[in-house]
Parts: structure tokens; sequence; C-alpha cells
């Protein structure tokens, strides 16, 4: 039964149409991640019952430290993913099983490394992040289950991208939803005073057990022997060149959530002085949560395209891959106008959803429109990222998980509200977006070219895309 579960694993990956089978990969991908953006949704709400601005003040101071977390994450998780994509296409699986297994390990000693010394140098790190003293207690109280949270996450996300290198979407699925779910039930238990009343430490425990479970339902599926790629202690192969062929494929995601974060935190301070400022960034705040949403749509979709053009690039199997980046830029484009058309017309009744102060509905339907205007950009850039990363031209995928919201954002953000006000804020990302599509389409030929003379050297020139 597992053979003919793994033979139907493998077809969708190389006989089913691409069109197919990335929509049948990216529709359990895409729940997935909305139920981590409800879930996040409703965690702020739980700690907003709180009624204790302290509370808020935690959690914000330890951001910076969880989206570090994050980014480390996705190193080894989207590195393991291309790399056993591809290794599964060229028919590897023992390579694929001992890809996963050392990226597994070393996940598993990274997460034992952040706990340890994120607990031993928690206060100096909160202080360096903002904590004040009436804000640190409970910003330490927060941050050490962050802390233990990370010896599960770490494997648990590896695991997790490499169920979806091979197609292995449902269970992936299942520990994700069933982790989300988990912690939105568990957050109330643990924090009001009818449960074990333990405040803004209780939301922390409940997503570090919410996180452990995740781990525990991959680990379970890959420990008893459902999966194609297999796990084993002896493939456990650590060298220099193996880091550095996982983490130069796995970088460009990371640096995405990181020109994130510095993207909100400098949009935060252009806002400071302004008019209405506190009101401005709390109408960018929940911007932002409406946006995650759009772009987990996105992101689902991409988890559908990348094993599909993983495994046809590791086959040399040119006319499928390039099927594949058709149907993914199309399908990209697509989402990407139906979320912004959406985000335009409802504006105003979705920042109505959690806060009814008028200047704040004001200023949040305007910030919105213009997060969203030129959306099409991040869905070609990341799917152009997505494609650089598959076909191993990592210093590209860099390039472009940085330009959108790093090397054209900054400038923009940091100088037109100095000019223009709170209009220079609506028209920082339009700005920036203009210049991310000129720059990637400019690049469209170079990656259709990297791929064939990859998949084909000395071959003729690929087919147009």
């Amino acid at each position: 039964m597992n053979n003919k579960s793994s033979e139907v694993k493998e077809s969708l990956l190389s006989t089913v149409a691409p069109s197919k089978a990335i929509v049948k990969l990216a529709i359990p991908a895409t729940l997935a991640l909305l139920a981590k953006a409800v879930y996040n949704i409703v965690d702020t709400a739980y700690i907003g019952m709180l009624h204790n601005d302290n509370a808020l003040a935690a959690v914000g101071v330890t951001l910076p430290l969880l989206l570090i977390m994050v980014s480390l994450e996705n190193i080894f998780a989207a590195g393991a993913a291309v790399l056993a994509g591809r290794q599964l296409g060229a028919g590897e699986k023992e390579k694929a099983g001992q890809t996963v297994t050392t990226v597994v390990g070393f996940s598993v000693f990274v997460g034992v490394a952040l706990c340890v010394l994120g607990i031993i140098f928690i206060e100096p790190l909160l202080r360096a992040f903002g904590a004040s003293e009436a804000v640190l207690p409970q910003a330490k109280d927060y941050a050490f289950w962050m802390f233990i949270a990370a010896l599960f996450n770490l494997p648990a996300q590896s695991l997790n991208c490499a169920a979806r290198a091979e197609s292995s979407v449902k269970i992936s699925s299942i520990a994700v939803i069933t982790g989300a779910a988990l912690n939105v039930a568990l957050d109330p238990v643990f924090m009001f005073s009818w449960g074990f009343n333990m405040g803004v430490e209780g939301a922390s425990l409940a997503t570090t057990i919410s996180q452990c479970v995740t781990f525990i339902i991959l680990a379970w599926f890959y420990l008893s022997g459902r999966s194609i790629i297999k796990i084993k202690p002896r493939s456990f192969k650590l060298s220099g060149s193996f880091l550095w062929a996982v983490t130069s494929i796995g970088i460009p995601t990371a640096v995405i959530q990181i020109c994130l974060a510095v993207a909100t935190s400098l949009t935060n301070i252009a806002a400071k002085p302004l008019p209405d400022s506190d009101l401005i960034i709390a109408a960018y705040g929940v911007v932002q949560r409406l946006i995650l949403i759009g772009c987990y749509v996105v992101m689902g979709f991409m988890q559908g395209y990348q094993p599909v053009a993983s495994y046809a690039f590791g086959a040399k199997n040119e006319e499928r891959f390039h099927d594949s980046v058709r149907f993914s830029l199309k399908g990209a484009l697509l989402l990407t106008v139906i979320v912004a058309a959406l985000y335009i017309i409802l504006s105003e009744p979705l920042i109505m959803l959690f806060n009814r102060n008028p200047l704040v509905i004001e200023y949040g339907k305007w910030l919105l429109i213009s997060q969203v205007a030129l959306y099409p950009a991040f869905g070609l850039c990341y799917m152009m990222t997505i494609t650089f990363q598959t076909i191993g031209a990592a210093k590209m995928g860099l390039l472009l998980s940085v330009i959108r919201q790093g090397l054209f954002y900054v400038p923009f953000i940091l100088s037109l509200p100095r000019v223009l006000g709170v209009t220079g804020i609506y028209f920082s990302q339009p700005a920036a977006d203009v210049l991310t599509i000129v720059v990637c389409l400019f690049l469209v030929k170079p990656m259709k070219r990297i791929a064939s003379r990859n998949m084909n050297p000395g071959g003729p020139e690929p087919s147009k895309l």
C-alpha cells in the first residue's frame, strides 16, 4: 500500500500535467498557510483581551527575535525542499534521504543552540530590542517559551518542506492546521483567570505546545515509513559543501522575511514625525495583517509550484519545467490581481473589522490601496525568486529577494514622507513596485537561459516562455 501511495505521489510530480499537479499541491498548502494567518490574528486578539498595554508591548519587542528564528528555519527548510526535489527528479532517492536526514539533524542542533543561548542571554537581547523596565518581565516570560519552541520549530519546518518536495502535501497540511487550531484552542485556557491564568506567558506556552504537536505529526509520518524520502540515522552526512549547497538555496527565502521586517520598522519610523503618527502606525499595523493573508495566498501557490519545477529540473525534463514556469507565472499574476482588486474594493470595511476610529479607517484605507496598487510585482518577484532557487542560480535569487522591500522600498520610505507627508508613505510601495517589475521583466530571458543550460548543457536555445 505504501509503495502504491509513493507511486501516486511520484506520478503527480513526473507525469500529471504541470497545471493540474501545481493546483493539487497548492490548495492544501494555501489552506495551511491561511490557517496560520487566522491563528496570528486570533492570537493577537486574545492578548488584546488582557487589557494590558505592557502585554502587547512585550509581544512586540519579541517580534525581531521571532523573525530571526523564522529566517533561520526558512534557510534550511527551503534549501532542503529544492535540493531533495531535484534529487528525486534525477531518480536519486538515497541522496534525497541523505539530504533531508542531514538537514533535519542539523536543524535539531541549531534549535538546541538557539534555545540555550536565547535563554542565557534573554535579558540583554530583549533590552537591545527595546524592552523597558515595565515591559521586560512579561517579555521574558513570553520569550522563554519562544526559545523552547525552537527545539521543535526548526526540524519541523525542514520536515514540512521535505514533505512538500515529495508531494506529500496532505500530511504537511494536517500537521500545520492541527497545530494552528490547537494553538487557538489552548490560548484562552492558559491565559485567562478561568484557566491557568498565565497571561502573556500562557499565549507563548500554548504556541510552544502546538508547535511540538506539529513536529510530532511530521516525525511520525517519516518514521512510520509512509514517505518517499526515508530518514535514517546512518544517512546523516554533514559537510561544509553540503551546508553551502543548502544555505545558498534557502537564503533568498530568509532574506525576503528580513526585508519585510526592516520595511515595516522603517515605515513606522517614517510615520513618527507626522501629524497623527500613532493613528497612522495603528492603521499600518492593521494593513500589514491583511497584506500577510494576500502573501500567504501567493506563497501557497508557489509551494505547489516548487516541487513540480524542482522535480522536472532534476529529471532534466525541459518541456515539463517550462510548462510549470509558464503556468506558475500566469497563476501568480492572476492571484495577485484578484487579491489587489478585492482589497481595493473592500478597503474601508476591511479596516473597520479591526478599528472603528474614523481617522484610522481613512489612513488604513489608503495605506491598503497603496500597498496593493501594483501587487502583481510581488507575485512576479516571488515566483522568479523561487525559480532561480530551483535552477541553482542562488545569486540571482538573492538579488530578487532583496529588491522589492529592501533595495527599492527603503530609499523611498526614507525620503518621500519627509517631502510629501503621509502621501509619501502611500507612494513608497507603488514606486518600489514599478522598479521591481522592470527588473523582473529584464531577468526573464536570463532565467530561461540559465534553466535550459543547466538542464541541457550545450543544447539549443530554449523555446519562448
